[in-house]
């Protein structure tokens, strides 16, 4: 089968699956292909131009289904509406690929254009809203920063320790808010509640701003 871009991208995916950021090389992406190491550089240059390329497959399919999720709004959906179902497309797209919040965490450093994309999105959606520029990409960074590092939480190995009723209890008496409220949410309804706290933050900082500028 012919050499192709899209090839070698699919093969670093399937290998950074497996070895993570750190463990992932040029040789073993050609190993997984059979073929010599030499022939991928045709196509993708170096380890860092394959990983922007990765990025940017995670990232598009992201926006493609972030894209989705707005269509699916109702005409008079709000900016919050709007931000909500970008978040969760995000997360949900996201999770499909093995490692891939840790690509799209690490892709602004590469300027990967599809991440930029949803960047750019992100940014209209809190312009519409009427927060001024300066705080634009501050709102929009939490948001993307927020959800990729819940889906890192959610695909990270876990240790999972077992905690025995005598344990379980200490815990109760030392820490009772944290241990009662843990599990008050799965772990989709907790998402959507903290995307919304964070709307909520932007909410009060509009209405903050129009109550200092008044038009």
């Amino acid at each position: 089968m012919k050499l192709t871009t899209e090839r070698i991208v699919d093969a670093g995916m399937a290998t950074f699956a497996e070895v993570g950021y750190q463990g992932l090389s040029m040789r073993q992406v050609a190993e997984r292909l059979g073929v010599h190491a030499g022939s991928l550089y045709y196509h993708v240059r170096n380890k860092g131009v394959l990983l922007r390329l990765m990025a940017d497959r995670v990232a598009g399919h992201a926006y493609e289904a972030g894209t989705a999720a707005l269509a699916a709004l109702p005409d008079d959906a709000d900016w919050r509406a709007r931000v909500e179902a970008q978040a969760v497309a995000l997360r949900r797209s996201i999770r499909q690929h093995p490692g891939g919040a840790v690509l799209l965490a690490d892709s602004p450093k590469a300027l990967s254009a599809g991440a930029l994309s949803l960047m750019e999105r992100l940014l209209r959606t809190f312009a519409d809203a009427g927060l001024p520029a300066e705080h634009r990409i501050v709102a929009a960074d939490a948001v993307l920063s927020h959800v990729t590092g819940y889906v890192l939480q959610e695909q990270g190995e876990s240790l999972a320790p077992t905690v025995d009723a005598t344990a379980l209890a200490d815990l109760q008496e030392r820490f009772p808010m944290a241990v009662a409220e843990a599990a008050t949410y799965d772990q989709d309804e907790k998402f959507l509640r903290s995307v919304r706290l964070l709307c909520a933050g932007v909410h009060a900082l509009v209405a903050d701003v129009r109550n200092q500028h008044p038009s």
